[in-house]
């Protein structure tokens, strides 16, 4: 250690207020520790977010802002996307994105089962042959929707696979249709063999087979609980009208 006249020392070839500067200074941390303890500077904060992050943060919005609502809003989508094509999910407002052609001839088929019912309580009478025509016509609508998922799971493309699950179980519903058919003296229970054949595909359609688009899942539905309505109400007519015959009526 050296001593000039002015009074400053040298400790081994250093000023001694250096010397001391350097024993006083603070211990170094690890990263996430100055982190922690101390907020990092504007240089290294204008390192991270990159060279336009300033001109964000002066409008309020900066990366950390805007990145996870952008991120919950994609994650959102994906969750809808998925949810509608999982099959097990449908509103009514999809109807609008129906073809027209669908919705005309899905409607128009209503016609058949609505006009037995309504024509025997504007008569006042239960007319077997036309309880029978509605039956069998039911019974025809139940085999067209198996058949229909052959259509729908044979192509290459599909999301229905044509395995032994989707062909197998879309048999069912037209061999309660030929069941229904042979019941032709007695009406009640070849109606109730349709309404079993009608709600046991609107549950394999909804449910068990999915694929379907949501359209044509809520037009199923509306289709099915008309349908439905309308056999029942034939069936109610039969009990609550007298019984006659359509060449009664001619005479």
């Amino acid at each position: 250690m050296l001593r000039y006249s002015s009074g400053r020392r040298i400790i081994f070839g250093l000023p001694a207020w250096r010397r001391v500067q350097q024993n006083t200074r603070p211990p170094s941390y690890t990263p996430g520790a100055q982190l922690l303890l101390r907020p990092p500077q504007a240089s290294s904060v204008r390192t991270f977010l990159g060279p336009s992050s300033s001109s964000r943060c002066r409008g309020g919005v900066g990366p950390a802002a805007w990145m996870a609502p952008r991120l919950c809003h994609g994650d959102s989508r994906d969750a809808s996307e998925k949810g509608g094509d999982d099959g097990k999910g449908f509103s009514m407002r999809s109807l609008t994105q129906a073809p027209k052609p669908a919705l005309y001839l899905g409607f128009s088929g209503l016609i058949p089962f609505l006009s037995a019912p309504l024509f025997m309580a504007a008569t006042q009478s239960f007319y077997p042959e036309v309880a029978y025509a509605q039956m069998v016509y039911g019974a025809s609508i139940v085999s067209f929707l198996g058949g229909a998922r052959w259509g729908f799971a044979l192509p290459a493309g599909s999301p229905a696979k044509p395995d032994w699950r989707n062909l197998g179980n879309s048999v069912v519903p037209s061999l309660l249709a030929w069941l229904a058919l042979l019941c032709r003296d007695n009406i009640t229970e070849g109606a109730l063999v349709v309404l079993m054949g009608l709600g046991l595909s609107l549950h394999y359609d909804l449910s068990v087979l999915p694929g379907y688009p949501t359209w044509f899942r809520a037009m199923r539905t509306v289709l099915t609980l008309v349908a439905t309505f309308s056999l029942v109400a034939t069936l109610l007519l039969k009990k609550v009208c007298v019984e006659r015959k359509l060449k009664e009526m001619q005479k």
